[in-house]
C-alpha cells in the first residue's frame, strides 16, 4: 500500500476522450489515457483492504493491489511484471473489458472505485513503449502437436500460454486475419488492431504457427457468420494430425426476430455490419459495403454490440440512430448495499451513445414495415415486466421510420454444426459442454478434444475468454505431459 490516507485525500480520475466533432470523423481511438501524475494519485487511493475484492472481482484474477502500489512508487516495470503474470493482453482489456474489478473495489462500497482499469490501459502502453513486452519462447519442446481452432482472445491466450510450455502450436483461424471478434466485431475506434498484429508478432518468435482463411468444420447452408475461408479441413483430419486440439471458437449464431416483414432488404446482423468496416479501416475492399449515410438507423439491442452499431453508425454519417432496449429503463445509481462486490444493473452510458443516440426502453418490435422489397419503418409496442412476463401495453402501438435495422441482439451460442462435427455434447444452451474442474477441466466427451472460451461458455467477455483460454491450456498441457507448471 503506498499512501495510508490516499483514498480520503484524492478523487477518482476519468480517462479523457477527444471532443465528439472530431472524433467522429475518423476511426482511431480517442481516449486520453492517464499521465504520469494522475495515474500515481489514482494508485494511491487503492486502500490497504482486508480481503481486496478486485481481485475475485477480475476473472483473470488480476493482482491489482500491488500493481497499483507500484504505480503508486512509479515502479512501471514491475508494475508490468505483476500484471503480465495473470493477463496475456492487458492491452485488450484495458480498453475494451467493463471493469467488473472496479465494482468489487471495497472502495466502491460508499465512494467511487479505484480507476483500476485505467491504470491497467497506463501500464501496458509503457511497457509497449519501453520495450518490456519481449518474447518467452520454450527452452525445452516437447514434441507435442496441439491444434487451436479460433483466434480470439481465448484462442490467443490459450496458445501462447501452449507454446511456452513447449508445444508445437498451430492456430487456425477461417477468416483472413488474426483475431477473431476482436478484429471484425470490436470497432477500430474502441480497440485498433496494432495492438493484436504486435501480439501476433511477439506469438510468432515464441513458435506459435499462425494458419488464417481456414475453415475447420463447415457451417450450415445460408449461414450469416463471418467467413472468409479459402480452404477447409475436417475435423478428422485434424485430430489425426494434432496430439491435442482445443476449441476456442466465438458464441457467432447472431440471435434473430423473426416477426413479420424479416425477409426485407435493409436488416442485418450487427455481424454483418461491423465486420465490413473494420476491413475497409485496414485496407481492403467491400463490395457493396452496408452503410449508414444518410439513413434513419435502428439498432435492436441494447448491449455493448448495439452501442457499437450506434458509433459506427455515426461515423458514417446517419440522420439519425435510435437504440432500442426490452428490458425498462436501469436506474442511473446502483444500490450498492444490496449489489456490490457483484455487477449491478444500472444504467450506462457508452461513449458512442454521447456521440449521438436516442435510446428506448421497454420497446419491443412487432413487425417490420417496407415498401418495394426495402424496410422503411418498424412497428412498434411498449411493454411492461409483470411476475417475470412481458406484456404488451394497450394503445402504444407506433410506427417508427427506418432506413437500415441492425440486429444486435447478442449470441445464442456456438455454430452447431462445428460442434457436431467433432461428435461434441452440448449443453442445454447448445454450447460445447465441459467442466471447469482443476482436474480434467475443458476436455469434452470426444478423447483429445477440448473447449474454451465462447464455445464453451456462451457470449461473454473479452476478459472471461483470455481466463478459459488459459486454463483450458494448463489442462491440456496436463493431458499431453502428465503434470502442468502453467498457472491456472
Amino acid at each position: 500500500m503506498g499512501k495510508i490516507t490516499g483514498f480520503m485525500e484524492y478523487e477518482r480520475i476519468e480517462e479523457g476522450y477527444r471532443p465528439i466533432p472530431e472524433r467522429v470523423k475518423h476511426y482511431k481511438e480517442f481516449v486520453i489515457g492517464l499521465n504520469d501524475e494522475q495515474a500515481k494519485v489514482q494508485g494511491a487511493r487503492c486502500m490497504d483492504c482486508g480481503t481486496p475484492f478486485c481481485n475475485s472481482g477480475c476473472p483473470v484474477n488480476n493482482i491489482i493491489p500491488d500493481f497499483n502500489d507500484l504505480v503508486y512508487r512509479a515502479d512501471w516495470q514491475n508494475a508490468f511484471a505483476v500484471l503480465d503474470s495473470t493477463n496475456n493482453f492487458p492491452e485488450f482489456t484495458g480498453r475494451i473489458c467493463p471493469a467488473p474489478c472496479e465494482e468489487a473495489c471495497v472502495l466502491n462500497v460508499n465512494d467511487d472505485a479505484v480507476g483500476i482499469k485505467s491504470l491497467e490501459h497506463a501500464i501496458i502502453d509503457r511497457a509497449w513503449e519501453n520495450k518490456w513486452v519481449a518474447p518467452r519462447p520454450a527452452k525445452i519442446k516437447t514434441g507435442k502437436k496441439v491444434a487451436v481452432v479460433g483466434s480470439g482472445p481465448a484462442g490467443m491466450a490459450a496458445a501462447q500460454q501452449l507454446a511456452r510450455a513447449g508445444h508445437d502450436v498451430t492456430l487456425f483461424e477461417k477468416n483472413d486475419r488474426i483475431g477473431g471478434l476482436l478484429r471484425y466485431g470490436i470497432p477500430d475506434f474502441k480497440m485498433e488492431k496494432v495492438h493484436i498484429d504486435r501480439r501476433v508478432e511477439q506469438m510468432k518468435a515464441e513458435g506459435v504457427t499462425f494458419r488464417t482463411g481456414v475453415m475447420v468444420g463447415k457451417l450450415p447452408e445460408g449461414s450469416k457468420v463471418t467467413n472468409w475461408a479459402k480452404e477447409t479441413i475436417s475435423p478428422e483430419e485434424l485430430q489425426k494430425q494434432f496430439d491435442a486440439v482445443l476449441l476456442t471458437g466465438g458464441a457467432e449464431q447472431s440471435r434473430d426476430l423473426p416477426v413479420p416483414g424479416r425477409d426485407l432488404d435493409g436488416i442485418h446482423f450487427a455481424m454483418e455490419f461491423l465486420p465490413q468496416q473494420n476491413k475497409i479501416n485496414a485496407g481492403d475492399k467491400v463490395k457493396g459495403q452496408l452503410r449508414a449515410d444518410g439513413k434513419h438507423v435502428i439498432v435492436i439491442g441494447g448491449g455493448d454490440t448495439g452501442s457499437d452499431c450506434v458509433g459506427t453508425s455515426n461515423r458514417h454519417g446517419a440522420v439519425s440512430v435510435t437504440q432500442f432496449e426490452l428490458m425498462p429503463q436501469p436506474p442511473e445509481e446502483e444500490n450498492r448495499p444490496l449489489t456490490w462486490p457483484y455487477w449491478p444493473i444500472k444504467l450506462r452510458t457508452s461513449s458512442s451513445h454521447e456521440e449521438g443516440c436516442e435510446r428506448e426502453f421497454a420497446i419491443s418490435t412487432k413487425e417490420f414495415i417496407g415498401d418495394k422489397g426495402k424496410v422503411t419503418g418498424l412497428k412498434t409496442v411498449r411493454v411492461e415486466w409483470k411476475d417475470g412476463k412481458m406484456i404488451e401495453v394497450p394503445g402504444s402501438e407506433q410506427v417508427l421510420k427506418a432506413d437500415l435495422v441492425l440486429l444486435a441482439m447478442g449470441f445464442v451460442s456456438p455454430v452447431a454444426t462445428i460442434l457436431e462435427g467433432f461428435g461434441i455434447d452440448k449443453d442445454a444452451r447448445g454450447n460445447a459442454k465441459a467442466t471447469v474442474d482443476f482436474i480434467g477441466g475443458y476436455a469434452t466427451n470426444v478423447p483429445k478434444v477440448f473447449a474454451a472460451g465462447d464455445m464453451r461458455r456462451g457470449q461473454s467477455l473479452v476478459v472471461w475468454a483470455i481466463r478459459e483460454g488459459r486454463q483450458a491450456a494448463r489442462s491440456v498441457d496436463e493431458f499431453l505431459m502428465g503434470f502442468s507448471d502453467l498457472p491456472r
